[in-house]
Formats: C-alpha cells, sequence, structure tokens
C-alpha cells in the first residue's frame, strides 16, 4: 500500500480553506482547488473522492479550530466581561483573516444541519447560559432571557460579515476600509451589551 503524503493532503485543505474563506469562492470546484494548490486533479481525488468529502473536511476542522479557541476564552478565569471581550475580539479578528468563512459555514450547516448540528455540546452552551444568568443577577446585563443574550451577541458579529459585499457597496468601502470598520465594532459591541 503506498504510503499518504500528508503534506500534499494539507496542502490540498489549505488551499480550499483559502479559496473557501478568503477568496469567498464558495462554488470554486475541485480543478479550481488543484490549479491553486499546484497539484493535479487525480491527486486531490486520491485524498478526496469528491468535492463534498473536501468541503466536509474543511468544514469540521475549520469548526473545530474556531469553537476550540472560543471555548478556550469562555472556560477561563477571567471576569465574564473580559472573557467577552476576548471572545469578540478572536472572533472578528478571526472574520477579518477570513472573511468569507462564516457565509461558507453557515451555508454548510444549512445544507447539511443534521449532519453538523449533532456535534453541538449542550452541556458547553448550558454553563454559559449560567454564567451570562450570573452576569444579569449581578446587574452587569440587561436582564433578559440569557438565549437573547446569546442570540444579539452573534448577531452583532455575524450578521456584517454575511452582509459584506452589500454594506462594501452601499457604503463605497474597500475590502481593508471595511476590515477597519469591523474592527471598530470590537468595542462598539461591548458598548452595546453590557450597561
Amino acid at each position: 500500500m503506498p504510503i499518504r503524503d500528508t503534506g500534499a493532503e494539507q496542502l490540498i485543505k489549505d488551499t480550499a480553506k483559502h479559496i473557501f474563506f478568503a477568496e469567498g469562492r464558495l462554488h470554486a470546484n475541485t480543478q479550481d482547488i488543484a490549479d491553486a494548490a499546484g497539484v493535479s486533479r487525480t491527486l486531490l481525488n486520491y485524498y478526496f473522492r469528491t468535492k463534498d468529502v473536501l468541503i466536509e473536511q474543511v468544514f469540521k476542522e475549520a469548526m473545530l479550530a474556531l469553537t476550540t479557541r472560543l471555548d478556550a476564552v469562555m472556560a477561563s478565569d477571567l471576569p465574564f466581561k473580559k472573557k467577552i471581550e476576548n471572545f469578540i475580539e478572536l472572533f472578528l479578528t478571526e472574520a477579518n483573516t477570513y472573511p468569507y468563512q462564516e457565509t461558507f459555514l453557515i451555508t454548510e450547516i444549512n445544507s447539511n444541519a443534521c449532519k453538523y448540528t449533532d456535534e453541538i455540546k449542550p452541556h458547553q452552551v448550558s454553563m454559559f447560559l449560567e454564567q451570562i444568568s450570573a452576569e444579569m443577577e449581578a446587574g452587569n446585563i440587561a436582564p433578559m432571557n440569557p438565549m437573547h443574550f446569546v442570540l444579539n451577541l452573534f448577531s452583532l458579529m455575524s450578521y456584517p460579515l454575511i452582509m459584506s459585499p452589500i454594506y462594501k457597496k452601499a457604503f463605497g468601502l474597500s475590502s481593508e476600509s471595511y476590515a477597519c470598520l469591523i474592527n471598530e465594532r470590537k468595542k462598539i459591541i461591548c458598548k452595546m451589551i453590557f450597561q
């Protein structure tokens, strides 16, 4: 049995990630990815029989990497407000590096909901909701159902990313200027969600 060249396999995944997340070419085909990686389509098909297999691998690795980093922030011993500031910083910094990652992940989740939602860990979410409730009881956050706090937080972060092509056009902003606008949101979001 031939030995797998994991360097080539990783190169293909990294190239696909760049094409999907950084360039926003969600409909790129396997030939586009192979060409960008500088490998043959045959080699790409050797590691990933179909584009769907490659997409699933890229999706899982992206979700695992992002959730691992976000979970580490939330599991830290920092005060809650600092955790949220770090959470927003990490989320939006990642978004500036990979402006189309959020769109890719949401598209894949909506297309294959059953496949991906099974990996959500309700225990971690319930711990986060308990922390939010404690902050509300302490008067640091406006009282509401803690789930609304989570929905508000992610809406404030995600929606401008998903709608970036429209906002860039409407505001007449370059990609660089829009990235600066997103960076400004880090502080604005914190001001909006904390009293």
